[in-house]
């Protein structure tokens, strides 16, 4: 018995002690083969018991040090030349462990979405000879899982490992990734590292941590609210209910008739003839979501069969089960990828066989992808498989009433940093490779704010303000416009070129690299070779290197021709093709633009045209898809899409104008606004409703800013707005639902009358109270647009000269508004060289709707540091300038 308790006794006390004793953990990026930065001091971390000593043996140097109270360590060892492989060992009171095949050379961040993600192994076909040829082992990746984090970033990732360069683990190395690392590695021959961390279909911000969205309130909303565990279960709990109340769709009788459509032994009856390549959509099928059978009997001759075959069935929209002779050989649940799929030997016989293939589509057009490969291919023989199929429809499936979305984790702001960038920040790396975009394809304007925010924000991570960030512009892609039009991808275009007003930042433009009919073009090794010449020039001091096409630098107008002049002209200026120069186009005031002709002279484009006299606005492959663009240098680098504005012919040589306007009359406009105008010598339009007390009791001060150079506007006498829902404060006297037209109209001229009198003007402008154009009789707009030189409304946005509505000009409104977004509205205006017209009312108090006092005087003095950019000038005057454009 006692025999008994003394060993259960010596059990409880190794189970106690093991317990006790918590091995060192290492990051998954701190594995064996890991690739170490050169030239700078490592950091070494992980984990293990509170208190415990750990020490870090490498190339015959010791690092010690003690573990926190909640177990974490690090060391940083000496900076170190490029060479390996090393061993390093980490050592704890118990515990050790040994990492192997270590390198020293430079290691690069690659993000971004699908363009990075797709791997060698998606493009064999192409890539064939380079797959077997890379045999490099010093080039090295870390694949990164997706790992969205809502809540907090990670520490570590759940899996991850160092592969080297060889044929087959190069197969699920990016191709932008492994061209870029083999360009340099193949110049320096110094060990290559790629942290590749890049999920598809996912937008910029989901790759912003969240310190760098504080000048973003929207995107913090968002983050606060994904922050709440209970708010996104209940949002994926709605909208998994409603997905589970849909009613089913219907079988596909192609899979569940008593003989399958795809069996040897089905007889068709029913199929009509369609034709692959094409969409089903054009060819006779009206707006059909659901499967549609394929099917087609092919002679195979003998030197075909018995032998390795594939079939190259392009891309399918959406998913597809390709079946040869009975017997599935293939399949994919979504529309990208290329349908490349191994024949098993001996299915093909020699003579007929059958192809039998079933397509779902889940919105928008389905079928077959024009102009891809579609066809059978030995060794040595091919056969064609477009043409003449014919085809069944087998399933169709109902519409789905609108339903209420989850939160999609990888899809929401800071998501992706926090489980896929932040655990590597510790580790220092030579600089960042970005290929990213397409998701922000929907809203360009907002794009160059978050990529210059993307940039600074990954520098203050990595403790490196000067970090070399890299990144590839969009291909071309989508149809081909042959006039001049908007595009929103011309526009993302344009704010990634702007994107590199942020220093040490380099653009691989890849125009000439896409395909109309595919968003992740197949020829991807020059975008890889293009960012490693930026990295050259960036990264490796190599200051002869051209590293990019031509980029627009600066524009001058001599009558009706246009010099453009650029950097990046390299030995010159060529036409790829020697044909005339495409895609330059040129508009006046109107906006309307049109093709120039554009020729080379002392390496300068210039441009004209027989329709434009006078030229203001120049672009340059501002589509989608500016096909066989031949703008290049003659180091065969393609320029970069651009638009410009010619600004003397605008603003008076400045970039922008921005127009400060307050509305109502208010006491602080005479106490707390003018006197700091005044004081920094800058002039305002100030609307007056003729009844305020603030104007009625104090018309002499009103006088006195006239003559010093303010506009007083028209904002009619009793100030009248429609009332009705959430206007309770509209009374029924000054309700335009109860005014007539001409009412309205008599208020308005008494109004003029009374400030004619005043200031002794009879131009001016006007302001629509609460942004109202009617009455109860119905607008009044074309009753009052002669008496005024332009009409301001309360909506938002920039005024551009080709598009504004000088009945119903823009503005921002101004409530608790901080100093930094007015100052980011008139940065933007001079990026666009367009109007800015901001509405106040209450500065520093009087009104709902308030400006702080600190906030309007910082951004005033902002006006004024920035006079050389911008015209500052009441809307009256700025009105005039317009029209005196628009004649022109």
């Amino acid at each position: 018995m006692m025999k008994k308790h003394f060993i259960l006794s010596l059990l409880l006390l190794f189970i106690l002690f093991g317990v006790s004793q918590a091995e060192i953990r290492l990051p998954k990026l701190v594995s064996n083969g890991m690739v170490l930065q050169r030239d700078t001091p490592l950091k070494i971390w992980g984990w293990a018991d509170p208190s415990e000593d750990i020490t870090v043996r490498f190339k015959g140097k010791k690092y010690t040090t003690t573990t926190s109270a909640t177990g974490e360590w690090s060391v940083t060892m000496r900076a170190t030349k490029a060479g390996g492989p090393y061993t390093m060992q980490i050592q704890g009171k118990d515990d050790s462990i040994t990492l192997s095949n270590l390198l020293v050379g430079d290691v690069w961040m690659c993000a971004g979405q699908s363009n990075m993600v797709h791997y060698l192994g998606i493009h064999q076909q192409r890539y064939r000879q380079e797959i077997a040829e890379a045999n490099y082992p010093e080039i090295r990746q870390f694949l990164v899982p997706t790992n969205p984090q809502l809540q907090g970033t990670a520490t570590d990732i759940p899996q991850g490992e160092w592969k080297e360069a060889n044929p087959e683990n190069v197969l699920k190395f990016s191709v932008v990734a492994y061209f870029f690392a083999k360009n340099l590695y193949d110049q320096y021959h110094v060990p290559i590292g790629l942290i590749n961390a890049s999920v598809g279909g996912t937008p910029v911000e989901a790759w912003i941590s969240e310190e760098g969205f504080k000048s973003f309130p929207s995107i913090t909303k968002t983050l606060t609210q994904n922050k709440d565990t209970a708010y996104v279960n209940q949002k994926n709990r709605i909208a998994q209910k409603y997905r589970a109340a849909a009613p089913p769709q219907p079988q596909d009788d192609g899979l569940t008739a008593s003989t399958p459509w795809y069996d040897l032994s089905y007889k068709p009856t029913h199929w009509h003839n369609i034709n692959i390549p094409g969409y089903w959509e054009d060819q006779g099928i009206r707006n059909l979501d659901g499967a549609v059978w394929y099917r087609r009997e092919i002679d195979i001759p003998a030197s075909m069969t018995g032998v390795a075959t594939k079939i190259f069935m392009g891309r399918i929209i959406d998913a597809d089960q390709v079946y040869i002779n009975g017997t599935q050989v293939g399949g994919k649940t979504y529309k990208y990828p290329q349908r490349i799929y191994d024949i098993p030997e001996g299915l093909l016989k020699t003579g007929k066989n059958l192809i039998t293939i079933r397509v779902v589509n889940y919105g928008g057009k389905g079928g077959f992808v024009p102009d891809k490969p579609y066809y059978l291919a030995t060794e040595n023989d091919t056969l064609d498989l477009k043409g003449t199929w014919q085809y069944k429809v087998s399933q169709v499936f109902r519409p789905k009433p609108p339903q209420p979305s989850g939160v999609s984790a990888q899809h929401q702001p800071t998501a992706l940093y926090n489980g896929m960038v932040a655990p590597f920040t510790q580790s220092p790396i030579k600089g960042i490779v970005w290929y990213q975009g397409e998701s922000n394809g929907g809203n360009p304007q907002a794009y160059e704010k978050l990529m210059e925010t993307l940039i600074q924000d990954w520098r203050t991570k990595w403790n490196d303000s000067n970090l070399p960030f890299l990144y590839a512009q969009l291909p071309d892609y989508m149809d081909v416009d042959y006039l001049p039009t908007e595009s929103n991808w011309a526009e993302l275009r344009e704010a990634q070129r702007r994107a590199l007003d942020v220093p040490n930042t380099a653009m691989a433009v890849t125009l000439g690299l896409g395909e109309w009919n595919d968003v992740h073009p197949d020829n991807k090794k020059p975008v890889g070779d293009r960012l490693a010449l930026a990295a050259k020039a960036l990264a490796y001091d190599n200051k002869k290197v051209v590293y990019s096409g031509p980029m627009f630098r600066s524009a001058s107008v001599e009558g009706s021709q246009v010099t453009l002049s650029f950097d990046h002209v390299g030995s010159g200026l060529i036409s790829q093709d020697g044909e005339a120069l495409r895609w330059f186009a040129l508009a006046g005031v109107d906006q309307n633009y049109v093709w120039a002709d554009a020729k080379i002279e002392n390496n300068q484009i210039v441009l004209s045209s027989d329709e434009i006299n006078q030229p203001i606005y120049v672009r340059y492959a501002w589509q989608d898809n500016p096909m066989d663009v031949n703008f290049y240098n003659q180091e065969g680098l393609p320029a970069s899409p651009f638009q410009t504005q010619l600004t003397d012919a605008l603003w008076f040589g400045k970039k922008a104008t921005v127009v400060l306007t307050y509305d109502d009359a208010l006491n602080v406009h005479l106490d707390n606004a003018l006197p700091v105008l005044d004081s920094l010598g800058l002039k305002a339009t100030f609307y007056i409703s003729a009844d305020a007390p603030g104007f009625k009791y104090r018309t002499y001060e009103w006088k006195k800013a006239a003559q010093n150079g303010h506009e007083l506007g028209n904002h009619t006498l009793y100030h009248p707005c429609l009332g009705g829902d959430g206007r309770a404060w509209v009374s029924d006297d000054n309700d335009l639902r109860n005014y007539s037209v001409p009412q309205m109209v008599r208020e308005i001229d008494m109004t003029n009358l009374m400030l004619q009198t005043l200031d002794g003007k009879s131009k001016r402008t006007y302001a629509y109270t609460c942004g109202d154009k009617e009455t109860g009789e119905g607008s009044f707009v074309k009753e009052i647009e002669g008496k005024f030189v332009a009409l301001r409304g309360v909506q938002s946005g920039l005024n551009h000269l080709g598009t504004l509505d000088m009945t119903d000009l823009r503005c921002n409104s101004i409530v608790d508004t901080p100093a930094s977004d007015m100052i980011a509205w008139a940065e933007q205006a001079k990026k666009e060289n367009a109007m800015l017209i901001l509405l106040f009312h209450g500065v520093g108090g009087e009104h709902s709707l308030n400006a702080a006092l600190a906030d309007h005087k910082e951004f005033l003095e902002y006006l004024q540091a920035n006079k050389d950019d911008l015209w500052i000038t009441t809307l009256e005057d700025a009105a005039e300038h317009i029209l005196e454009q628009q004649k022109k």
